[in-house]
C-alpha cells in the first residue's frame, strides 16, 4: 500500500507537473485543449487513487489496532484486492467528465486544468455531478480516515495496561504497529491540509458567488494542493520510521539461528595445532 501511495504521488508529479510548470512561465495554458483534458484527467486519478489509498492505509491501521482477530485474518491476498478497487474506484471518477458526465476545464487564472466545478451554476445535472465527486471523492474518504484515527487514539489510551501484560515479542509488534499508524496519520494529515482548502474554493466556487474569490487568492489552494505528493517522502524520512531487522549492527536472523558468517565460524574453531596438542 506504501508502494501505491508513492506510485500515485509519482504519477502525479512525473505526468503533471511538467505542464503546469511550463504553463506557470507562460502565464496561459499552451497545450491545447486536448491535453487539457488529459491534464485534468490524470491529475484527478492519481489524486484521487491517492486519497483512497490512505483510506484503505487507515481501515489496515483500523483492524490492525482496535479488532486484533480481524487484524490477524488480513493477508497479502486480502491487500492487492483493495488496491485493485482503489485502481477501479479512480478510473471510474476521474473518466466521467472525460466522457461527457461533467468536463475538464481550465482553471480561472488559465495556467492548469481541473474539473469543471461551474457546471453547478448551469444545470441540475452539474449540481449533482459536483455533489457526487465531492461526496464520493473527497467527503466519504476523508469521514472514513477521521473515524479510523480517531478510534485507535481512543483503543491505544484505553489499552495501556493490557499492553504491559503482553510477552516482549507481543510487546515489540504492538509497538512497531503503533510507529505505522502514526506515520499513516501524518501521511493522511498532510494530504487533508493540502487539499482542503482547495476543496472549499471548489464549492464555493460550484454553489456560491465565484466571482466573489479574487484570482490571486484561488492560486493559494491549488499551488497547496499540487504540493500534496511532496509531503510524504519527507515524512517517511523525519519520522522514526527504522524495523529492527534494518538497524545497524543487528543480525537478519535470529538469536538462536545457527547460520554464522565465514570468519566468525573460523574464529569459533579451534586450530588443527591447538587439537592435535590437546589430542597428544
Amino acid at each position: 500500500m506504501t508502494v501505491n501511495l508513492a506510485i500515485c504521488d509519482l504519477g502525479i508529479s512525473v505526468t503533471g507537473k511538467p505542464f503546469a510548470i511550463v504553463s506557470f512561465f507562460s502565464h496561459r495554458w499552451v497545450f491545447g485543449w486536448s491535453v487539457c483534458q488529459l491534464y485534468g484527467w490524470v491529475s484527478f486519478f492519481f489524486g484521487c487513487g491517492s486519497l483512497i489509498t490512505m483510506t484503505v492505509v487507515s481501515l489496515d491501521r483500523y483492524f490492525k489496532i482496535c479488532h486484533l482477530r480481524y487484524g490477524t485474518w488480513l493477508k497479502r491476498s486480502h491487500v492487492f484486492t483493495s488496491l485493485f478497487f482503489v485502481w477501479v474506484y479512480a478510473s471510474f471518477w476521474a473518466t466521467l467528465p472525460a466522457v461527457g458526465v461533467g468536463n475538464y476545464a481550465p482553471e480561472p487564472f488559465g495556467t492548469t486544468c481541473t474539473l469543471d466545478w461551474w457546471l453547478a451554476q448551469a444545470s441540475l445535472r452539474g449540481k449533482v455531478f459536483v455533489l457526487s465527486i465531492f461526496f464520493f471523492c473527497l467527503l466519504l474518504p476523508t469521514t472514513v480516515i477521521v473515524f479510523a484515527y480517531t478510534k485507535i487514539i481512543a483503543k491505544v489510551k484505553s489499552s495501556a495496561e493490557e499492553v504491559a501484560q503482553f510477552d516482549t515479542r507481543n510487546q515489540n509488534t504492538h509497538i512497531l504497529e503503533i510507529k505505522l499508524t502514526k506515520v499513516a496519520m501524518l501521511i493522511c494529515a498532510g494530504f487533508l491540509i493540502a487539499w482542503i482548502p482547495y476543496a472549499v474554493v471548489a464549492i464555493w466556487s460550484a454553489f456560491g458567488r465565484p466571482d466573489s474569490v479574487p484570482i490571486e487568492i484561488s492560486v493559494i489552494p491549488t499551488l497547496l494542493a499540487k504540493s500534496s505528493p511532496m509531503y510524504n517522502p519527507i515524512i517517511y524520512q523525519l519520522v522514526d520510521y527504522k524495523f529492527p531487522c534494518c538497524r545497524q549492527g543487528k543480525p537478519l536472523q535470529k538469536s538462536n539461528s545457527k547460520i554464522y558468517t565465514i570468519s566468525t565460524y573460523r574464529r569459533s574453531l579451534p586450530s588443527v595445532e591447538e587439537s592435535g596438542g590437546r589430542n597428544e
